[in-house]
């Protein structure tokens, strides 16, 4: 899939000799930008359309196996567990109220936007006893900024009622009980479990449905059984830090309109290089957040966050995001 470089055979092969790719550790500027692009197919597969014979007919690729496809999908996860050592939640939060709430606000907008919200929209309503009680019209306009704010209040209203009438005004550790609540789905509860309590989970969003299926570890659309055959690929304890890298990967590299392939670190172990950019100067540009010299999305990013935090609201927007 995707265009073929010219020289992408020369570097991957010259990548397959140092083992590690273009990777390197704790410097995102030097790790998003290998020292040259490789093309699909480069872990010694044969590229499709030739028969290394001139003049021959074209043979197709043999196609991927099972056991192989696991093994790079796992190598894959190691290479970025490099570039992104410091992977986490993108969004600001204290508890598992303040996880839950500012996920439910994250739908249809960008985590910027919700954490440059939330601010004020904790202040005000600090615990599930005090949004249960909002006025809808009051919740409807601090949140008005994450855009769909009244079906969005709706929700954080009935949640709210739920965790004081039926859990003790405490966020459930358990994955039933959280899609029970008004607006939380099974992405919603993986994120708050994984996060706030420890449970392993895979978050399927729009950035981890679509690298998982650029990168041919599935083909499933639905959310649910994207989760269930990711699952059956990795082992458990890596399903939360998966989901956190793969989503780091897509929103600040591999883009859906332009990836950034000529800056990507894994480009000798992906099948659909040459779906963007494969200049690595060009590519460079396309950088975002830390990995472009930008702000993150996190007000108060983790102290081993390399880059720098995101602006308050009414100040300066980082770089477009995703």
């Amino acid at each position: 899939m995707g265009e073929q470089a010219s020289n992408g055979a020369r570097n991957a092969k010259q990548r397959g000799k140092s083992g590690k790719g273009a990777t390197q550790t704790g410097n995102p500027a030097k790790a998003a930008v290998p020292g040259g692009a490789a093309g699909p197919g480069s872990r010694g597969q044969a590229a499709s359309g030739g028969s290394g014979k001139r003049g021959g007919p074209a043979k197709p690729a043999k196609p991927e196996s099972r056991l192989a496809m696991v093994r790079r999908a796992r190598r894959i996860n190691r290479e970025l567990a490099e570039v992104y050592p410091y992977a986490h939640p993108e969004l600001d939060f204290r508890n598992p109220f303040e996880l839950l709430v500012a996920t439910v606000l994250s739908a249809q907008t960008t985590d910027l936007r919700v954490n440059q919200t939330t601010p004020a929209l904790f202040a005000k309503y600090p615990a599930p006893e005090d949004m249960a009680a909002a006025p809808p019209e009051e919740l409807e306009a601090i949140i008005r900024p994450t855009g769909f704010f009244r079906a969005k209040a709706k929700s954080l209203i009935g949640l709210s009622t739920a965790l004081r009438d039926d859990f003790g005004g405490e966020v459930p550790g358990r994955l039933k009980d959280l899609v029970s609540l008004p607006g939380v789905g099974r992405k919603t509860a993986f994120v708050v479990l994984g996060n706030a309590f420890g449970v392993p989970g895979i978050t399927v969003d729009t950035h981890f449905g679509r690298l998982v299926r650029r990168w041919k570890w599935t083909e499933q659309e639905d959310p649910e059984k994207v989760e269930a055959e990711i699952a059956a690929i990795f082992p458990k304890s890596e399903w939360t830090m998966l989901s956190h890298r793969v989503i780091f990967h897509g929103r600040r590299i591999c883009h859906s309109r332009r990836p950034a392939c000529g800056a990507c670190p894994i480009a000798p172990l992906c099948p659909s290089y040459g779906e963007g950019e494969t200049d690595p100067e060009k590519a460079k540009k396309l950088l975002k957040y830390e990995m472009g010299g930008y702000p993150g999305q996190r007000l108060n990013p983790p102290p081993d966050y390399p880059g720098k935090p995101a602006p308050a609201l009414g100040e300066p927007a980082a770089r477009e995001t995703g």
